[in-house]
C-alpha cells in the first residue's frame, strides 16, 4: 500500500506494508522513510495546512491527531494524499552517484543551471498587503454569481495605486474581451480598447496592479489552489506588469458552516522565482492530457527538496497576500464592458438621469462610464482632461459638460 505525503519539498511517497496501522504507527513510517522526526510532524488530509505559517495556525489542524486511530477509519487508503507540516530542517538522500574519472561525474551545463534554479518556498510578499473598494469588489462577484453562477471562469484587471511601503489599493477592474469555459479563461487583446483604459487610469493617477479571476463550481472539487494553467496564466501576467507589488487574486465559492455558499477572495503573489522560470522558458506551456493539474511540468530538472524534478507544486509557487477593504474615489454602478448585453448610449442617459441629485463630476466617477465615454473622445487630450477633473473632483468644463449630455440624449 502507498500513501502519497505532501509537504514543503513537494509530493513524497510512504510505503505501507499493513494497510492497518494505527496514526501513530503512520508517522513512525514518515519518519523512517522521509527523515521527519515524529514530534515535529503535524499531518491533515486538509491542502490549508501547507498554507499555515505559524504554530497556533498549525494546531488548528487536528483531524489526523488522535495517535490510536486506525488509518482505515479516517478514509485513508492506497493512494491517499496526505499533508504534511514540521518545523526545522530535514537531510534529504541524495542520489546515487555513479562515479566517472577522477573528478567523479561529469556535468553538463544543464545540469549545472538546474542546481541554480533551486525552488522554494517565498515566506515574504513584495506586496504588503491588498485592499479592495468595496463597490468594484462586489460588482464583479455579484456578476460571476448571479449570472454566470460560477460556472464559467471570468477574469479582469485591477486597477489602482501602489504605497512606497507596498500596499496596493483596487480602485476598479478593467474586464477585457474574453472567452470562459469551466477550465479555461482566454483573454483576449484589444490594443484601442486598452489604450483608453490606460489612458483614463493615466488621469485618475492610477495603473494595472494585478490580476483577478473566478474558479468554477466544478474546480471546487479539485485538490488544488491555483492548477497549473492558472499558475501559467498568472505568472505570464505578472512578468509583462513588471511590477513587482502585482497581486493575483482567486475569486470562488465555498461551503460554510450553514451548508450555503459564500463568495470568497484569496490574493496571492506568484513568487520571484515562479515569475523568474516562467519568463526564461522554463515552464512545459503545453499541458498534456493526464497530467495532474496541481502540478507544473518544467522542461528541465529543478531542485526542490534536495531532489532533482521535472513536477513542482503549485503550491511552492504562491505567496499569500492579506485582503483589506476600503471606500475608494468611483462609483461601481455603471454597467460594465464585454459582458453578455453590449453598453449603449441609453445605458448613458440612464445612469445621468438616475444621478442628478448628485454634482456632475461625481455623476460621471465611474470607470465604466468614462471607458464608454473614451471611443467618442480623443484620447490624448478629452480623456486624460475628463479623468483628471475626476481625480480631483473640479468642476467638469462645461463645453464638456454639454458633449456628455447631448450624447446620452441622442440614445
Amino acid at each position: 500500500m502507498m500513501i502519497r505525503i505532501r509537504s514543503r519539498d513537494g509530493l513524497e511517497r510512504v510505503t505501507i506494508d499493513n494497510p492497518a496501522i494505527t496514526i501513530a504507527q503512520l508517522k513512525s513510517l514518515i519518519e523512517s522513510q522521509l527523515r521527519v522526526p515524529v514530534q515535529t510532524q503535524t499531518l491533515s488530509a486538509n491542502q490549508n495546512l501547507l498554507l499555515a505559517k505559524t504554530l497556533p495556525e498549525i494546531s488548528q489542524f487536528t483531524d489526523l491527531s488522535n495517535p490510536h486511530a486506525p488509518i482505515q477509519t479516517l478514509g485513508i487508503t492506497h493512494g491517499s494524499i496526505l499533508y504534511l507540516a514540521y518545523e526545522g530542517e530535514r537531510t534529504v538522500p541524495g542520489p546515487n552517484i555513479n562515479p566517472a574519472g577522477s573528478f567523479g561525474r561529469k556535468m553538463t551545463m544543464d545540469d549545472l543551471i538546474a542546481k541554480q534554479m533551486r525552488v522554494t518556498r517565498q515566506e515574504n510578499p513584495h506586496c504588503e498587503l491588498v485592499s479592495f473598494d468595496r463597490d468594484t469588489a462586489n460588482a464583479f462577484q455579484h456578476y460571476v454569481n448571479e449570472s454566470l453562477a460560477f460556472g464559467v471562469k471570468r477574469g479582469g484587471i485591477m486597477y489602482g495605486t501602489v504605497s512606497p511601503e507596498g500596499k496596493v489599493e483596487v480602485n476598479f477592474i478593467y474586464e477585457p474581451p474574453q472567452q470562459g469555459t469551466e477550465e479555461s479563461l482566454v483573454l483576449m487583446r484589444d490594443p484601442e480598447e486598452e489604450r483608453l483604459v490606460e489612458a483614463i487610469a493615466m488621469g485618475l493617477g492610477m495603473r494595472a496592479v494585478g490580476f483577478i479571476f473566478t474558479q468554477t463550481i466544478g474546480q471546487n472539487k479539485k485538490d488544488y489552489t491555483l492548477s497549473n494553467v492558472e499558475i501559467l496564466q498568472a505568472a505570464e501576467l505578472h512578468g509583462r506588469s513588471e511590477l513587482k507589488e502585482w497581486v493575483t487574486v482567486v475569486v470562488k465559492l465555498e461551503v460554510n458552516e450553514d451548508g450555503g455558499a459564500d463568495v470568497h477572495f484569496e490574493a496571492f503573489q506568484m513568487s520571484d522565482m515562479c515569475v523568474r522560470l516562467y519568463k526564461e522558458g522554463w515552464f512545459e506551456t503545453v499541458i498534456e492530457e493526464g497530467v495532474d493539474p496541481k502540478l507544473s511540468m518544467m522542461k528541465k530538472d529543478v531542485v526542490v527538496g534536495g531532489k532533482d524534478t521535472r513536477e513542482v507544486d503549485n503550491d511552492f509557487f504562491l505567496v499569500v497576500v492579506k485582503i483589506f477593504d476600503h471606500q475608494g474615489p468611483l462609483s461601481s454602478t455603471f454597467p460594465v464592458e464585454n459582458r453578455n448585453v453590449p453598453v449603449s448610449m441609453r445605458a448613458l442617459k440612464n445612469h445621468l438621469d438616475r444621478t442628478k441629485n448628485l454634482t456632475f463630476v461625481k455623476r460621471i466617477s465611474d470607470f465604466h462610464l468614462l471607458l464608454l465615454l473614451a471611443r467618442f473622445l480623443d484620447v490624448n487630450a478629452d480623456v486624460p482632461a475628463l479623468a483628471m477633473c475626476v481625480q480631483t473632483q473640479t468642476a467638469v468644463p462645461e463645453g464638456y459638460q454639454l458633449l456628455i449630455e447631448s450624447m446620452a440624449s441622442a440614445s
